[in-house]
């Protein structure tokens, strides 16, 4: 055996392919050399001395690393504490540019301007293209990081601020810009069709960049129009049209409505031909930022400053306050008691670090004004980035979540945002949340369903290379769950508690996670598309690592 191989010493193997669950497996070790997986064999077949690293597994399950399908770390993934709180998931791999909104392509100051309050700041990145955007990851950070090319910030590239329809030399200069991100090794395209300026994207020119992602075998990405909940329907149907008209592959984000709905709609997009997955968080409340339910999207698609000198002119200020304030209440997740569905998660101005964690409507009525009053004011002083966790109006049980989640079309996505004092818990709770709550407590799903929604499947769907399973040649992101212990710690009231029960995680075959915490190393990188058999995939333009990731 090479000298420097790892052996992870006393596992029992559970992967989205095992079929069944680990009281039928028998302990082995796991022996990998450099980047992969070496061979699996019989328990005390290799002698500690023929490893330079040997892991006790003591009977602890390892599975494939998890995968983030919808994350926002796009610029948070250098922070320690970021990585950790992933690692502490197991999740390896996280897919950004989410939403329609990222750095790349360009020079990243619409993202960083418009989401700062959900992807952060990014340190390494100076412009470009998705090319210079998966290389900052490489050998910087301990976790994986896929990318999708953001149709929104595509769309602000070529057509500025402008609400009108793309003319047909914008649509190409479009199509380009969406090509050369899919040749750089995006895994597909993004849509935040409740974002700005997704929100104008016609379903034809949705249709249309959704052509090369067919093309390659790639997936439309899409943050549907329309609010979700009971507003499901409309956005459903809409992906339905851009699939059938490009022959693309769909994937819903966050798709939360009554689990009854989720089921019917996913049965009528198959039915239509269209293929089509999605991913779901195991929470009931959402998180954004707050601008968007709050403001009108012709408002919010205008440069901060022109924002920021329009709720400073006293005529504008009143007429949002009286007329477009009533009308909120019809947002499908939220209604007349928005103000206390709104909860302050992150404030970027310091005078009101005090409201983190209050409703809207407890901090007003902190500061003598009405909630409407106190939101305009918060956000101006902030420079509009605030983000807020969401509750919705009709909570679902964790059976209903489980209903959700075991669907076979199901993957694991946290959309965890990591921005803020007091954040959504999803960001450090969901994957052990999955486990906990679907194969512990529930007993919903198996370990080897379990794995396939929080790895292989999403391994597959977005062509992360060889990755998704615990076998020889595999790339070794692999991580150790102690099925006694894992939860997910993380609550609303203390949203920033890290996950327990996974304490040992590798990537490309190097320990990230080590006893439950960091070791230094950082193996991580950008992972760039391989292709997808059965999608018309095609080679890649540009080359990747030898490891097809």
């Amino acid at each position: 055996m090479p000298a420097a191989a790892h052996v992870l010493r006393d596992v029992i193997v559970v992967d989205g392919d095992s079929g069944a669950g680990p009281e039928l497996a028998e302990p082995v070790d796991v022996v990998i050399d450099g980047e992969r997986v070496l061979r699996v064999e019989p328990r005390g077949t290799t002698p500690d001395a023929a490893a330079t690293h040997v892991v006790d597994g003591l009977g602890r399950l390892l599975l494939p690393g998890f995968i983030d399908a919808h994350a926002h770390a796009d610029g948070l993934v250098f922070d320690a504490d970021v990585q950790l709180a992933l690692l502490r998931q197991g999740v390896t791999t996280v897919i950004g540019g989410q939403d329609g909104v990222s750095y790349a392509p360009g020079d990243g100051a619409y993202a960083s301007e418009y989401f700062a309050a959900i992807n952060g700041p990014h340190p390494r990145y100076a412009g470009g293209g998705i090319r210079e955007l998966l290389a900052s990851y490489d050998d910087a950070t301990a976790v994986n990081q896929a990318l999708l090319v953001p149709a929104g910030t595509v769309r602000s590239l070529v057509c500025g601020r402008s609400t009108d329809a793309a003319s047909p030399a914008e649509l190409d200069a479009m199509l380009a810009l969406v090509a050369e991100g899919l040749a750089d090794g995006a895994v597909g395209l993004s849509t935040g069709l409740d974002y700005v300026p997704g929100a104008f994207a016609s379903t034809h020119e949705l249709a249309r960049l959704a052509e090369p992602v067919a093309a390659v075998g790639g997936v439309y990405v899409s943050h549907m129009r329309g609010g979700y909940e009971s507003g499901s329907q409309a956005g459903i149907d809409e992906i339905r049209a851009i699939a059938q008209r490009s022959g693309v592959a769909a994937h819903v984000s966050h798709f939360h409505a009554e689990p009854h709905l989720v089921h019917e709609l996913m049965a009528g997009l198959s039915a239509s031909g269209v293929d089509a997955s999605f991913d779901a968080y195991p929470y009931t409340r959402g998180c954004s930022i707050l601008a968007m339910p709050v403001l009108p999207a012709s408002i919010t698609v205008r440069p901060t400053a022109e924002v920021l000198a329009l709720l400073a002119d006293a005529v504008e200020r009143a007429r949002l306050l009286d007329e477009w304030f009533p009308t909120i209440v019809d947002y499908p997740s939220l209604g007349p008691d928005w103000p206390e569905q709104l909860t302050l998660a992150h404030i970027a101005a310091p005078e009101f670090a005090w409201a983190h964690g209050l409703t809207i409507g407890k901090a007003a009525a902190r500061t003598g004004t009405t909630p409407a009053e106190f939101t305009l004011d918060v956000l101006a002083a902030s420079r509009l980035e605030v983000n807020v966790v969401m509750a919705v109006r009709y909570a679902r049980t964790d059976a209903d979540l489980a209903s959700i989640l075991a669907h076979p079309r199901a993957m694991g996505g946290s959309d965890g945002i990591f921005v803020g004092a007091h954040p959504h818990p999803r960001a450090r709770g969901s994957f052990a949340r999955y486990l906990r709550s679907l194969v512990v407590d529930q007993g919903a799903i198996g370990w080897a369903d379990a794995a396939a929604l929080v790895s292989t499947r999403a391994v597959d769907r977005f062509g992360l290379g060889d990755r998704g399973r615990v076998r020889p040649g595999a790339v070794a992101d692999l991580v150790l769950v102690d099925p006694a212990r894992v939860a997910d710690c993380a609550t609303y009231d203390a949203p920033l508690a890290l996950a327990e029960g996974i304490d040992d995680v590798l990537v490309a075959g190097v320990p990230v996670l080590a006893g439950g915490r960091l070791t230094g190393a950082t193996p991580g990188r950008g992972i760039r598309r391989s292709p997808v058999a059965g999608r018309g995939a095609q080679r890649l333009e540009t080359p990747r690592p030898t490891e097809g990731a």
